[in-house]
């Protein structure tokens, strides 16, 4: 993979029971705690782990986590798929979702079997482009999305009770170019979200600095694209993530090592800016690529994956959405793809491209600053964790 020319991907970590989805919009409840895993035991929890197959990796990894001190441990493979970039998980945990991110994409659909050792395929469908590198659900889990970077389009198709792909492809193209080349000679779908009322779909492309927004009626078709928010040339826009009670959303630009803080409209979908901030030191002069972006459930601390600067940047967030970076932390390996924040916020494992490691860093709740615990897993081209 060379630097801004792929795309990009994540890595998922799995419950080994249910856990709850964090919520995107105002005035929704909050988390259910009874639902989430006991972390004051040592029982051990699962990590799926999303992973490029061109060398050592053959398919979706599991491994056991420790939520006492972050530990990593026994990294098994439960199924051979090819390049699985980025994974979503149903919230019965019983299904898993994936991208297979090849120049002829697919996206498929895998079931646990009887004592939960192994994945089976149950669905798999044509992504409908090249390289899809981002899939979701939407939050009534009967519509799965996704994004294809190098063909700039995205794809939607309903999804049966037991976890099938099916029905026709609802196929979105994009058009344009931006200012950086290569990377925006076209356009780069390279994420797809879900509003949390089920109302519109958001497309995030980097190649032509552009958040679009699809309405979805009832029938679960999707309308003409409206734009959502218009970045900077040169931006390249790639994730983004609600916050958990306002209608804020946060943006990471890897073109530019910037965030973005936008105010969403939730009855149109639109945006309007409120904050940028660069995502690096301001000594730094070498390459950079941001990659993932998550925000802490309490709305107050934003998290961002610095490639080529190999560091995580700690940002805090005001009421109204401005940033403050306030520390950038060595990923302790080399090209941080996704990362992701554990169940109870105390860790932060990061998926490094490169350096095929994952590596886990402690949470100060008070002033979320990072520390490496020293624990550390060989795995690799890992690019895609989730709990």
């Amino acid at each position: 993979m060379k630097l801004f020319v792929v795309p990009c991907s994540i890595v998922l970590l799995l419950f080994s029971v249910s856990s709850c989805k964090q919520t995107s919009k105002e005035n929704q409840p909050a988390i259910d705690s009874s639902s989430v895993l006991d972390i004051k035991s040592d029982k051990k929890m699962e990590l799926l782990v999303g992973t490029y197959t061109q060398e050592e990796s053959q398919g979706i990894y599991r491994l056991k986590y420790n939520p006492v001190n972050g530990e990593l441990s026994d990294p098994n493979l439960v199924v051979e798929t090819e390049n699985p970039s980025y994974l979503h998980i149903s919230k019965d945990r019983n299904t898993v979702f994936a991208v297979n991110e090849n120049n002829k994409g697919t996206v498929s659909s895998f079931s646990w079997n009887a004592d939960r050792t192994n994945l089976s395929l149950i669905g798999q469908q044509s992504s409908e482009g090249q390289h899809p590198c981002y899939i979701t659900l939407n939050e009534a889990e009967n519509l799965l999305a996704a994004a294809n970077y190098s063909s700039g389009n995205i794809v939607m198709y309903k999804v049966s009770e037991n976890g099938r792909i099916e029905g026709d492809a609802q196929i979105k193209t994009h058009e344009g170019t931006g200012s950086v080349m290569p990377n925006q000679a076209s356009a780069r779908a390279h994420c797809v979200q879900f509003g949390a009322d089920g109302k519109y779909l958001y497309a995030v492309d980097l190649g032509i600095d552009q958040v679009l927004v699809y309405p979805i009626d009832a029938q679960g078709k999707l309308g003409a694209s409206q734009l959502a928010l218009a970045l900077e040339k040169g931006d390249g826009p790639r994730h983004l993530t609600f916050h958990p009670t306002k209608n804020l959303v946060f943006i990471i630009n890897e073109l530019s090592s910037s965030v973005v803080t936008a105010q969403l409209n939730p009855e149109n979908g639109t945006m309007v800016v409120v904050d940028k901030k660069s995502t690096l030191p301001t000594a730094y002069k070498g390459k950079n690529a941001p990659a993932d972006i998550h925000l802490s459930s309490n709305g107050k601390f934003l998290y961002a994956s610095n490639r080529g600067h190999n560091s995580i940047a700690v940002f805090s967030v005001s009421e109204d959405g401005s940033l403050q970076l306030l520390d950038n932390t060595s990923v302790e390996g080399d090209w941080p793809r996704n990362f992701v924040l554990s169940p109870d916020e105390k860790f932060l494992l990061v998926a490094n491209q490169i350096s095929n490691n994952i590596t886990v860093f402690s949470v100060d709740a008070k002033s979320g600053l990072l520390s490496f615990t020293g624990n550390q897993i060989a795995l690799s081209k890992p690019v895609s964790l989730n709990f």
